[in-house]
């Protein structure tokens, strides 16, 4: 069986550098991507066959930077079976601070723009090897905290609900060429984005089992899926809820903790 080759941004730590070990275990081959370059030297160095692997120090917000390297990674790999847009950043955002407004901008930057910039640079050649039979998949990475807005996390719902539905219409557009489109919400997963958290996370699992759970996921090349499976359960409920309902529960829940304005993984 060929190793996959599989391109995942926002790789230098929790569930980025957890599908990258995920991947290595199987074979593949890795192109990680992140601003932080050291770390992700530190992640290869740490994988099976790390000579196989190549590490892409940039920041998402920066698109053509984000273009040359898939151009190299495609060039060293000699095509991409799976792209994973998985950076993102999440920090409280109140919009009665006009301060942060700009904690908006880089949030929705980082999370929503960079998905299209990731998977934009690698379709050409994802439907030039359908024909050849190689499926390619791209997966967006949403959160359960898009299927309704939580108070205090205006911005982080927000690019997160539109990931969802970016994906939605991309899957549409993609679908004619045989390349499948592949959403994955994580609830709460045991990752530094998470551990600031200042309140009880449900169901919280570790990133290791995520990463197993998400590659079936993108080896069947599901639609949707919530991981883990009791969130599922619990986004359904949500979707359900009346507003009335919704807002009498969900008004008084706690705040993810505000700060300056956050880098991009």
């Amino acid at each position: 069986m060929t190793p996959l080759r599989v391109f995942i941004t926002g790789a230098s730590s929790g569930l980025g550098a957890a599908l990258a070990r995920q991947y290595a275990a199987q074979g593949a081959t890795l192109g990680l991507l992140a601003r932080r370059g050291e770390a992700l030297t530190a992640l290869i160095a740490s994988l099976p066959n790390p000579r196989r692997h190549r590490a892409y120090a940039v920041d998402v917000r920066d698109h053509a930077a984000i273009g040359e390297a898939a151009q190299a990674f495609l060039a060293h790999a000699g095509g991409v079976d799976v792209v994973i847009a998985n950076a993102g950043i999440s920090v409280g955002t109140l919009t009665e601070h006009k301060e942060d407004i700009d904690v908006f901008a880089d949030i929705l930057a980082t999370n929503v723009t960079a998905t299209a910039a990731t998977f934009s640079p690698f379709i050409a050649a994802m439907r030039a090897q359908q024909t050849l039979g190689t499926p390619g998949r791209l997966v967006g990475i949403g959160s359960v905290a898009g299927i309704r807005g939580l108070p205090g996390a205006e911005a982080y719902s927000a690019s997160k609900a539109a990931v969802i539905s970016y994906c939605e219409s991309l899957r549409l557009e993609m679908r004619p060429y045989g390349i499948r489109v592949v959403t994955i919400c994580p609830g709460y997963i045991d990752t530094p984005m998470t551990q600031i958290n200042p309140y009880p996370m449900p169901f919280l699992m570790a990133p290791e089992k995520f990463a197993a759970r998400a590659a079936q996921v993108i080896a069947a090349g599901a639609s949707y899926t919530v991981i883990p499976w009791q969130m599922g359960v619990v986004a359904k409920v949500l979707r359900l809820l009346p507003n009335t309902v919704y807002d009498w529960a969900f008004s008084k829940a706690p705040h993810k903790p505000r700060k300056s304005r956050p880098a991009a993984p």
